[in-house]
């Protein structure tokens, strides 16, 4: 099968182009600079140069492929400049599912966010959930919009599109928020824990196998939570502890405490840099908010299995040990 992925360097997509190559597929991926992505063609993925905002620069990766996986999103909590979200999630990903219903390509899979529900205050939700905002980040609101404003509709009307949720992904080379958070505390310089967030985490490599799972088996016009089993960072860092021997940082904040400092950090920060996990926006989305869905539609229909929190983190925290 020949697939074409948007989102090709980051952290899903790149290891989903590899798997992809392992088991036999051509795969083509955008980027906006291939002379960073040598790596990815030295092990026979064809690079395009373009950009999701640019359509014309897709068409010729985008024909006569078999599939496409749509990765590729704006994500920085605690960002300056927001303006990149709205053009990258939402304009980008109109712009590639239209050239996919153009191409007339056969199916796609189409990577959304359980962050589109935003904080699910305990609640262990379905992909029937449905949330209206507010949002406490850009990237949740934009990614809101990019799911119910453009995908849900095109496929409604008959686009062959699947839609995945993942959760808090992790794993070794995790750049994100949470992989710095992570490895802060390998680093020992993680000095506060929220109390009471919970996320749902899963392993990357299984995100990776889900969305091959998406492509092969999902039904077109299904959305599909892929999120693992639900934990608070809390435990995520007891787990550390009994794996790494290293103490989790003494200093636990109370909700109503880190959204008081992230009222007065939204306006130290527009003049002074401060560091990410400090920053106004990450302090509200991690002030005792739970970001967790249901994969039991996903482990039924697509065959999901998502290792446990334990097993994942071994992989992790000892890659991180290792650095």
């Amino acid at each position: 099968m020949k697939y074409f992925l948007t989102g090709v360097t980051g952290f899903i997509g790149f290891r989903l182009a590899l798997r992809l190559l392992e088991l036999g597929h051509e795969v083509s991926g955008l980027v906006r600079r291939p002379e960073l992505a040598g790596n990815l063609q030295e092990r026979g993925v064809k690079l395009i140069p373009g950009d999701i905002t640019d359509p014309e620069s897709m068409r010729n990766g985008m024909e006569g492929v078999d599939g496409i996986f749509h990765l590729a999103a704006w994500y920085r909590l605690g960002a300056r400049d927001v303006t990149p979200a709205y053009r990258t999630n939402v304009e980008g990903t109109r712009n590639v599912l239209s050239l996919m219903q153009e191409l007339s390509i056969p199916k796609g899979v189409y990577t959304s966010s359980l962050a589109v529900f935003s904080d699910t205050r305990g609640l262990l939700v379905n992909e029937e959930y449905f949330f209206n905002g507010p949002h406490l980040s850009d990237y949740d609101r934009t990614k809101w919009l990019s799911h119910y404003e453009i995908a849900l509709p095109m496929m409604k009307k008959g686009l062959p599109l699947v839609i995945v949720q993942p959760g808090a992904v992790y794993g070794p080379g995790d750049n994100s928020a949470l992989g710095n958070c992570l490895k802060q505390y390998v680093q020992g310089k993680l000095r506060m824990v929220p109390k009471g967030m919970a996320v749902c985490w899963a392993y990357i490599d299984d995100i990776v196998e889900a969305h091959i799972l998406a492509m092969e088996r999902g039904r077109a016009g299904e959305s599909y939570i892929i999120a693992g089993p639900c934990h608070s960072l809390e435990t995520v860092l007891a787990y550390g502890k009994k794996i790494t021997g290293i103490d989790p940082p003494r200093w636990r904040l109370s909700p109503a405490l880190m959204l008081n400092i992230a009222g007065i950090m939204k306006y130290i920060e527009k003049v002074i840099p401060i560091p990410l996990l400090l920053r106004s926006e990450v302090l509200r989305i991690t002030a005792g908010v739970s970001y967790m869905g249901n994969s039991a539609k996903a482990e039924k229909e697509l065959g999901c299995c998502f290792r446990s929190l334990e097993e994942g983190l071994i992989l992790t925290f000892m890659a991180l040990l290792n650095e």
